[in-house]
């Protein structure tokens, strides 16, 4: 059973600002607790939130607490055991402390607390602030101004009857804490929704400034799952609060985006932009409705249409290039390779019957040729997630596409058949030849290679220790006094963003890292070195944190497939460019001018959002084919996909055997990894989806028997954890035995030796099989074995073989006998030892062990029940003189 160590905060359906805030100030009171909404109606509260300051607090989803480890549930804002939702049965669960903090009545359905703060003020969140203050606890200004909003909200601003003076001294406490009065004030100086109050918190938190030649222009976006009324009604607010001469609010509802635009100045007719966007109104106040595109895109049209308006427009049809060059599906990579060199280009549309079925690389092309795939056609490795845009649209979408989505090429398509293309080159030259373009647009030409930034820098403290923090830190330094960069990257940056426990922290230097990590260590007495010379890696060994692994940016390549790669010194931006999939390309500035600052080159902050594995070159797989096993894996370890293009690029690759030029080594590092999890079936069953399985040996597949062992496997050694057996387990050696067990004798050994596993783990598996079918055949003859004969058939064999005996039988007997040996008969000691045999006359020799294993025996059996019962069995032993081997039980 698992051991009960979170707590879990909580407050009623249809949740106000003051619960939400009640939520928020108790955490501080109940540090690495949950906080969870009890139900769906709080979608729209918990959407307004996690757009404002999510990425501070430990908000989860219901789904994701792992609510049988509960031991505390703290409720705020109620008391009431109906208004909690789903999480009523854990109010009621005898092993969980309630804990209560409340300002209303006592009713007859509370929940029976453990312990509770009940007062008549005229909100819990002043309650919560009392004691905030009394234990001295910081808090953030925005912290403040969100429990002060919940004081205003639920006392009406200290108008109601309810409000007490210990309300008013709370808000003043908040106050001089940093609460925000603007704020506040606009959220509730108008008798708002609840909905409509986070709508226009939301639009305050988000809006950002841009100067238009000369003209001040405000811009706010916000997400909504459901539809919001009165859209227009919470913009005009803002606007109206802060003097806003030209205001523009895009705001996701459902599937539709929604544009509210006004302007008091002449200089902006919103009434002709919102046309263009397909909606109408006049010069001062307009409105449209865009469907079928992201916030994002619709955002950047606006960005664009502003610029636009004081001059020419510039569409597709102006931009592309014309007539194209293409390349049929069926040509062949050397073909293709031929028709770069020929036209001095490096990307081309795969085209058929007019219809762009793709896009080619010439990078993809030269690396194919290295890897001699030089016949195969070119729709093997062609990329077939391909956008494309009519000669009418506008310069925002092939931004869009270009710069956001980072497409080396669209298509342009006119009445179904390919009438041009735009590559980066076009766009580039267009926005060189209109230097206006104003600098904030994000399609600035820096961006055309430049990466998306975050500022996690909070987020970043968060997840470190104050010891790992402080030397990220002082590498940073480091780094900028030798005129140079350093970077927290890789999968830790993927763990710290998606708030994960970080396995490893590792970090890029633009230059020498060995020659790094001696200064560095040089500098902070008691940090050690380990230097790989060949990678240009050091490993830093540190006191009192986890060591940090340091390597130099570098670009990797593979002189064959599956072989492991040469290496060079690179930048940033190219060290990632290397790696495996988009989710590890993140990366984290760690010098003092840019701490923090996450750079994101690949759209890895996207997929991480959507949940996708997308591999980040179409020939990765070939060049390593361990990723596949790495892409199963982050699927199951995550919940995300593959995507489309993902699984299609395996599938080629093992078309084409990659795994039979990987080394013993590496593949069983795979394998192990993927069997070292404690629930690996699933991943098993991906890599069986993918016939991964039968390129070790063709009997390998994952059918349903095969399924049915590894999931009893999974029972099994979940029972073994929760009956609290302290002897580890080696799951990969465990899992191993399942996964083998369909085959012969003679594959068995076939893929031992592909996989060159240690001899003694051949043997375990094979003794394993051996004593498990033995078994099996003794428990048919006999099902009631002593526990002496049970103790004998398993006491040679290793842990990972026992319990795969006991998954691998359907016989309710063999499992019992497993069962017993381990929690019971395992433990069994004779009371008398040797010297007691000894003494009572026994000659030493091989004799004395052989009567002590039948003293054994029998204390098993129930037919010694101590040790002056032991006593008298040797006795009658030594008077029978008997030194024959010992019975079998």
């Amino acid at each position: 059973m698992s051991a009960r160590d979170v707590d879990l905060i909580t407050t009623h359906i249809n949740a106000d600002f003051d619960a939400l805030a009640s939520m928020l100030a108790v955490s501080k009171l109940y540090p690495g607790a949950f906080l969870v909404f009890p139900g769906s109606q709080e979608r729209n509260l918990r959407n307004f939130f996690v757009q404002s300051v999510c990425y501070l607090y430990n908000f989860a989803k219901l789904k994701d607490v792992p609510l049988e480890r509960v031991r505390r549930l703290i409720v705020v804002d109620t008391r009431q055991i109906n208004r909690i939702g789903p999480l009523s049965a854990l109010a009621a669960h005898p092993q969980v402390e309630v804990h209560a903090y409340d300002h209303h009545p006592d009713s007859p359905d509370d929940i029976k607390t453990s312990w509770q703060i009940v007062e008549p003020l005229g909100s819990t969140t002043a309650i919560i602030s009392r004691l905030l203050e009394a234990n001295k606890l910081a808090i953030t200004p925005d912290e403040a101004t969100i429990m002060a909003l919940g004081i205003y909200e639920d006392t009406g601003a200290f108008t109601f009857t309810s409000t007490t003076p210990q309300d008013l001294r709370a808000a003043a406490w908040l106050l001089g804490r940093g609460a925000n009065l603007n704020i506040i004030s606009s959220m509730i100086s108008r008798n708002f929704t609840s909905e409509e109050l986070a709508l226009l918190k939301d639009i305050i938190t988000s809006r950002y400034s841009r100067e238009i030649h000369g003209i001040t222009v405000v811009i706010a976006t916000v997400s909504r799952p459901a539809y919001v009324p009165d859209l227009a009604g919470v913009a005009q607010k803002v606007m109206d609060s802060d003097n806003i001469d030209v205001f523009f609010t895009l705001a996701r509802m459902e599937d539709k985006i929604y544009l509210v635009a006004r302007s008091r100045l002449p200089q902006v007719d919103v009434g002709r932009l919102a046309r263009i966007l397909g909606g109408g109104g006049h010069p001062s106040a307009a409105s449209a409705t865009l469907r079928e595109v992201s916030l994002e895109t619709a955002q950047e049209h606006l960005l664009t249409l502003l610029a636009d308006n004081i001059k020419p427009r510039c569409l597709a049809g102006d931009l592309m290039t014309a007539p194209v060059v293409t390349v049929p599906p069926s040509a062949s990579i050397e073909q293709t390779h031929e028709i770069f060199l020929r036209y001095h280009i490096n990307v081309l549309p795969v085209v058929e019957d007019d219809r762009v079925l793709g896009i080619i690389t010439g990078r993809t092309v030269e690396v194919a040729l290295n890897h001699s795939l030089g016949p195969l056609p070119v729709s093997e490795y062609m990329d077939s997630d391909v956008e494309t845009v009519s000669p009418e649209a506008t310069l925002a979408e092939v931004e869009h596409y270009i710069v956001q989505q980072r497409r080396r090429l669209l298509p342009v398509i006119a009445n179904g058949r390919l009438t041009g293309v735009i590559t980066r080159t076009d766009l580039l030259q267009h926005l060189l030849d209109n230097p206006s373009l104003p600098e904030y647009s994000p399609y600035a030409l820096e961006q055309l290679e430049g990466a998306r930034r975050h500022d996690v820098q909070r987020l970043l403290a968060e997840r470190m220790t104050r010891e790992t923090g402080l030397s990220l830190r002082r590498m940073g330094a480091l780094a900028a006094d030798m005129g140079s960069r350093v970077y927290l990257v890789g999968g830790g940056v993927r763990d710290i963003i998606m708030r994960l426990p970080s396995q490893d922290l590792d970090v890029v230097f633009e230059g020498d890292a060995i020659e790094f990590a001696r200064r560095f260590a040089a500098g902070h007495p008691g940090v050690k070195v380990k230097e790989n010379p060949k990678f240009a890696t050091a490993k830093l060994f540190f006191n009192d944190q986890p060591p940090i692994d340091l390597a130099s940016a570098r670009l990797e390549y593979y002189q064959s497939p599956a072989a492991l790669p040469e290496v060079r010194m690179s930048s940033i931006k190219l060290d990632l460019y290397r790696r495996d999939f988009t989710i590890n390309t993140l990366a984290i500035h760690l010098n003092p001018d840019q701490y923090g600052t996450l750079i994101d080159f690949f759209d890895g902050m996207h997929d991480i959002k959507e949940g996708v594995v997308r591999v980040l070159h179409n020939l990765s797989f070939v060049e390593d084919p361990t990723r596949i096993f790495r892409a199963v894996r982050f699927e199951n370890r995550f919940g995300f996909k593959m995507s489309r293009q993902t699984e299609s690029l395996i599938k080629n690759a093992l078309r084409l055997e990659v795994l039979d030029n990987l080394s013993a080594d590496r593949l069983c590092q795979e394998l192990k990894r993927i069997l070292e999890l404690d629930e690996p079936c699933a991943c098993l069953g991906r890599l069986g989806g993918f016939k991964l399985l039968q390129a070790l040996h063709p009997a390998l597949k994952m059918d349903p028997g095969q399924k049915e062992l590894l999931q009893r496997q999974e029972e099994v050694l979940s029972w073994y954890h929760l009956s609290f057996l302290s002897t580890p387990v080696k799951n990969w050696v465990y899992y191993a035995m399942g996964l083998l067990a369909p085959l012969d004798d003679r594959a068995l050994e076939t893929v031992l030796a592909r996989l060159r596993l240690a001899p003694k783990i051949g043997a375990e598996i094979r003794a394993a099989r051996r004593q498990g079918q033995h078994m099996h055949n003794q428990a048919q003859r006999n099902r009631n074995l002593p526990p002496s004969a049970i103790y004998d058939l398993l006491k040679d064999l290793k842990l990972e073989s026992q319990l795969f005996i006991m998954a691998g039988s359907k016989q309710e007997a063999v499992k019992r006998a497993v069962s017993g040996y381990l929690t019971v008969w395992s433990k069994i000691k004779t009371e008398i030892t040797g010297k007691d045999l000894l003494a009572l006359g026994f000659v030493p020799g091989v004799s004395l062990g052989a009567v002590k294993k039948r003293i054994l025996a029998a204390r098993l059996d129930g037919l010694a029940r101590g040790r002056e019962e032991e006593l008298a069995l040797a006795q009658e032993e030594l008077r029978e003189g008997r030194s024959s081997s010992p019975r079998n039980g």
